[in-house]
């Protein structure tokens, strides 16, 4: 149907002047082999930009929760130097816990990363609840 001339409809009568009679023409050619090709081109350059925007947002959603991790990895390796520095590596560990809760309440939830598993009241409220807690069991070590 795209191919029939416009003047070629279902309300002509009888055959048209200058056509062919017989077997039936070939329709036109059609020349829009190229326009795939340049939106092809464009949607690559989308797809390189979007590419490179996502992989910074999967590095930023990762930011968090990696210093969440080594905070609390730092907080293990100073109780694990010895009775005496364990409250102190308590209350490290618990600080990571807090700051877990502050990021995952100030970021929004493609930024949260692996902060985010359940929605955001119930994040905050686990990470807060956690970290008050080991803080407080920090706090009664001598």
């Amino acid at each position: 149907m795209a191919n029939r001339p416009a003047n070629a409809g279902a309300h002509s009568a009888g055959p048209q002047q200058g056509t062919q009679q017989g077997p039936a023409a070939a329709p036109p050619p059609v020349h829009h082999q190229d326009y795939p090709r340049s939106r092809r081109a464009a949607a690559a350059k989308a797809a390189k930009a979007s590419k490179a925007s996502k992989a910074t947002s999967q590095i930023v959603a990762w930011l968090p929760y990696l210093i969440v991790l080594a905070g609390t990895v730092a907080g293990l390796l100073v109780a694990s130097q010895g009775s005496r520095h364990a409250g102190r590596g308590a209350a490290v560990v618990g600080a990571a816990l807090l700051v877990a809760a502050l990021a995952r309440l100030a970021l929004p939830p493609r930024y949260a990363g692996l902060l985010a598993s359940r929605s955001k009241a119930q994040d905050v409220a686990g990470f807060a609840v956690f970290g008050a807690a080991v803080l407080a069991v920090a706090a009664s070590l001598p």
